[in-house]
């Protein structure tokens, strides 16, 4: 198996560790976490490099089918996907929407969901800036070998119409255990929030956690989806029926906890905190996560600021020694590293450092389990459970625990 000397953490030298545990201290030197944290750290991750010779372009996503084949599937910005099985490479692409997708910085192929029936559907989904900007949601349906899908396939289901700034897409897409797609939509870009979206109820879907049934039809915006009857605000309540949560800046991975069907959502913050959501198993949503009022804990706008009818985050951490955007995980549920079961993992785009957050715990829980020098992109499970992740510049790595 092939071990990148630098990252491969399955034999740590002291070295190591005492470089690791230096960076610990000064994280809690910064975030604030008690020195008590310290002590649990009683495994360490590591980044194992996949397919060596190979640089994808730009991954956004790693993901699964859950159709049993064990099969990943990796998104490429540009607006490609490509499959690894059996640590190999497979031949072309599963899709090719390059025509359709305006690719570059935070524009381009960013979310992949398959349906929970894709072995008999064939249906999944992808989230992408179209020509121009605006964000697409569609539906494509694969071959009879589930081998690829055909750009002729695509159904649309949602059309998000962005300002002319190209940051702050969201792109992130999640079945849940209720068996509705989630959908996570950026504010629509430029700093503080310059249209208040994030908000507002009633006027887009920018800044916001999306619920919709795509196995029903009748009321969605292109007839190809229809809108949960228990979404906070269906019917008579003031808001798009489709709207879930609301006041975020811009959802950068959303994902379920297998093991216990809670929500994780990592929103990339202004100029001060990143943010980690958690909404438990079952919650009847409708929450407001603050932005662009609230970044993170902190009054953003106006300050001083009421907190009312907010929610603050689970956990949050500073942009202290090059800390600046968060790539949000998954909570691990594997059986390669039992230590690492119920740890949720997550890194800092810009730092390469990586974190755990136990399971109901918070900011002073936070554990530096990782500084690499990598920038990832996006985390992904596996059909078994384990993690992998990719980096901007093409790689592809599993999730390893010491």
């Amino acid at each position: 198996m092939y071990r990148d000397p630098v990252l491969d953490l399955a034999r740590p030298s002291l070295a190591r560790l005492r470089i690791a545990g230096a960076a610990l201290l000064a994280l809690i030197l910064v975030v604030g976490l008690p020195l008590s944290a310290a002590g649990a750290t009683d495994f360490t991750l590591g980044l194992s490099r996949r397919i060596p010779t190979h640089l994808f372009a730009a991954p956004t996503q790693v993901t699964h089918a859950g159709d049993g084949t064990n099969r990943l599937f990796v998104v490429e910005r540009r607006g490609t996907i490509r499959v690894v099985q059996d640590g190999a490479l497979r031949s072309g692409y599963f899709l090719d929407i390059r025509s359709k997708v305006e690719d570059g910085g935070e524009r381009g192929l960013l979310g992949l969901a398959f349906h929970p029936k894709f072995e008999t559907n064939r249906r999944f989904f992808v989230f992408y800036t179209r020509n121009g900007g605006d964000l697409v949601v569609s539906r494509f349906t694969a071959n009879a070998a589930r081998t690829k899908a055909s750009a002729d396939t695509a159904r649309p289901l949602l059309l998000i119409e962005h300002s002319a700034k190209s940051n702050h897409n969201g792109g992130s897409l999640a079945f849940g255990p209720d068996g509705y797609l989630y959908v996570g939509v950026g504010d629509g870009g430029g700093s503080g929030d310059p249209e208040n979206d994030a908000q507002s109820r009633t006027r887009n879907f920018l800044g916001k956690i999306l619920r919709v049934n795509v196995n029903g039809t009748g009321s969605g915006r292109f007839d190809r989806y229809s809108i949960p009857t228990s979404n906070p605000f269906y019917g008579s309540k003031p808001g798009l029926g489709e709207i879930w949560a609301y006041g975020l800046r811009n959802p950068w991975r959303i994902s379920f906890d297998r093991g216990t069907g809670r929500l994780y959502i990592a929103d990339v913050g202004q100029g001060r905190r990143e943010e980690i959501n958690r909404e438990p198993a079952g919650f009847a949503g409708g929450r407001n996560y603050g932005w662009s009022v609230l970044e993170g804990s902190l009054c953003y706008d106006p300050s001083p600021c009421s907190l009312a009818g907010d929610t603050l985050p689970a956990a949050q951490y500073t942009h202290a020694d090059g800390n600046c955007s968060i790539t949000g995980g998954f909570v691990y549920r594997g059986a390669a590293y039992p230590a690492l079961v119920g740890h949720y993992v997550f890194a800092d785009f810009c730092s390469g450092r990586i974190w755990t957050l136990p399971q109901g715990g918070g900011t002073a829980d936070l554990v530096l389990r990782r500084d690499t020098a990598q920038r990832i992109t996006s985390f992904g499970e596996s059909e078994k459970g384990e993690l992998y992740a990719v980096t901007i510049d093409g790689k592809l790595y599993r999730v390893t625990a010491s």
